[in-house]
């Protein structure tokens, strides 16, 4: 299954974090748990801001918020190598920490005998042998390795699941030990990476008395988590979110959430006839209990796994409402069903100015149904007068790249859509444009920084092919394909980047993204990431009000030749 979701969007929908962030790095790192020191000197003054704000939230312990911050800090200067190094650090934290509030982790953590985690560990490597897109990186994998065992011999829910009952002292000592075998070895095979973590899971067995389950199972997320910002290993639960978010339908609340600033988790947006809504729950609320726990201090996977739970099971929840000019509703609590709910794969499909014919759609992800429901959507518009339709892909995250390729052949008439190229020449693909089923009507396309993956596929395509007019800002800049792989063990699976995908005129939009033919920078009003949720005028909406007047000109010029050739 082909997926090119990008891991910068984490969309919860009452459910785990699916996609997280990684780094690559090539050097050996010690990823202890205390802070350590940065210098600025010779260092601009925005990227030292940086280095002390996330140094300041791992002294609080919050690597959530921190890898957050640093992902979008190395996202704006990948050149730094400091903001790369404490990225990775908070990577290996979150990790650890999210794995282990993950019941489908633990369960494996827990049931798997030694021989079944290693061969899980092994089947992950030869996957990565087999299918990554470029030369696996061992050394590093083996690195990694090692520095994740570190990072969760810091962490007390590891400690205490796994039952070390070791002093501190002792503890320090075991993880002084496991670097032991990275020293004077030249990792260049899938088999000596092995064996490093066999070492390793000796030496942590022998002085802490540790589960070599829980060894594996550390070099296995981290192998998977240290090739690229995208490939990550799954726990069951997590792949079972994917696949969930690519079929458009899971259970839960229905909501789609974030952390708080003040603690708590934050409603981005509710879907249309969930659950949430029918309690009243808004976007903007902020949720601050569940089931009569106080959720303000838990770390977002903590709370959002506390809202998951079997279809037709109920769950408490504490609403602190939005406040508008100081203005809004009183909190309350409802007691919300979790019900299977769809994501709808279009939003707002409407016309918006009759006199010329405008329609407008947001296409919100790429899943599975998004092809289906765009075709119905366009005869049902074309029902209603359309003559020009704006398609609005800002904040879209991604999806399936077999979706967005089948939506831009709607309006492609022949040409290439897109072009893949991986290290196996099994993923080698150009995708090209049928003229059979072909939308004929103008087109404007919407995008901003946070429209990414899939949904930068589409746009290359319309502007590369000159179908359309695509206008906004510069879009996110995620360019490669991710496969998804389930693993014979533990129900997990690994998210792998297997190719780097290429616009129709050859063009890669890996850190580059799609530069729209009209730029609208955001309002002032709107903040960073932000996008319309649904067509409410254009008074502060700037991007979609020159798509509007694009739109209409389109109308204009069409009707104008209509009359020239009469």
């Amino acid at each position: 299954m082909r997926q090119t979701l990008p891991s910068a969007i984490t969309r919860l929908f009452a459910a785990l974090v699916v996609g997280l962030t990684v780094l690559t790095t090539t050097s050996v790192v010690r990823a202890q748990g205390d802070s350590v020191a940065i210098s600025s000197e010779a260092m601009p003054q925005a990227i030292s801001k940086l280095l002390t704000q996330g140094k300041e939230l791992e002294g609080q312990h919050r690597w959530g918020d921190a890898l957050a911050l640093y992902e979008e800090a190395v996202r704006k200067h990948p050149e730094d190598r400091k903001l790369a190094e404490r990225f990775g650090i908070a990577r290996l934290h979150y990790g650890v920490e999210r794995r282990y509030v993950d019941h489908s982790f633990l369960d494996a953590v827990t049931t798997l005998d030694v021989t079944q985690a290693n061969d899980l560990y092994g089947e992950l490597m030869g996957k990565i042998e087999s299918h990554y897109v470029d030369t696996p990186p061992w050394s590093m994998l083996a690195q990694r390795g090692v520095q994740s065992v570190d990072v969760a011999l810091t962490k007390t829910n590891f400690l205490r699941h796994n039952g070390v009952n070791a002093d501190t002292a002792t503890i320090l000592q075991a993880r002084r030990a496991i670097y032991g075998p990275l020293r004077n070895r030249q990792v260049t095979t899938r088999e000596a990476a092995i064996a490093v973590e066999q070492q390793v899971a000796q030496i942590a067995s022998q002085q802490l008395g540790l589960s070599r389950t829980a060894i594996a199972m550390e070099f296995t997320a981290a192998a998977a988590g240290s090739l690229d910002h995208y490939s990550a290993f799954l726990s069951g639960d997590q792949l079972r979110e994917i696949y969930s978010q690519i079929e458009g339908n899971f259970v839960g609340l229905g909501v789609e959430l974030k952390a708080a600033a003040s603690g708590g988790l934050e409603i981005v947006s509710v879907i249309p006839n969930s659950p949430a809504e029918r309690a009243n729950i808004q976007s903007g609320d902020t949720i601050t209990m569940i089931d009569g726990k106080n959720i303000t201090a838990m770390t977002t996977d903590e709370a959002a796994g506390m809202l998951t739970g079997e279809e037709g099971s109920y769950v408490r929840v504490h609403v602190e409402p939005a406040k508008t000019n100081g203005l809004g509703r009183p909190a309350f609590d409802a007691d919300v069903r979790r019900e299977h709910v769809d994501v709808p794969s279009l939003e707002d499909v409407e016309i918006v100015d009759a006199s010329y014919g405008v329609a407008y759609a947001r296409v919100p992800v790429f899943q599975k149904t998004t092809s289906r429901d765009l075709e119905q959507a366009l005869w049902d518009l074309h029902a209603k007068g359309m003559r020009t339709l704006v398609l609005d892909l800002r904040g879209n995250p991604g999806g399936l790249l077999t979706s967005s390729v089948e939506l831009a052949d709607k309006f492609v008439a022949q040409g290439r859509i897109v072009s893949t190229r991986g290290r196996s020449a099994g993923e080698d693909f150009d995708y090209r444009a049928h003229r059979a089923g072909t939308w004929r009507v103008p087109l404007v396309v919407l995008i901003d920084d946070q429209s990414a993956s899939a949904s930068e596929i589409f746009a290359a395509a319309i502007r590369d092919n000159r179908r359309g007019t695509v206008v906004g800002e510069r879009s996110f800049g995620k360019g490669s394909v991710q496969g998804i792989f389930p693993l014979g063990y533990g129900g997990a699976g690994i998210r792998l980047t297997t190719a780097k995908f290429f616009s129709p005129n050859g063009k890669p939009i890996s850190q580059v993204g799609v530069q729209p033919d009209i730029v609208v920078r955001r309002a002032n009003g709107l903040p960073e990431g932000a996008h319309a949720a649904a067509y409410r005028g254009t008074d502060q909406d700037t991007a979609l009000s020159k798509a509007l007047e694009i739109a209409r000109s389109q109308v204009v010029k069409s009707t104008t030749a209509d009359n020239s050739h009469r």
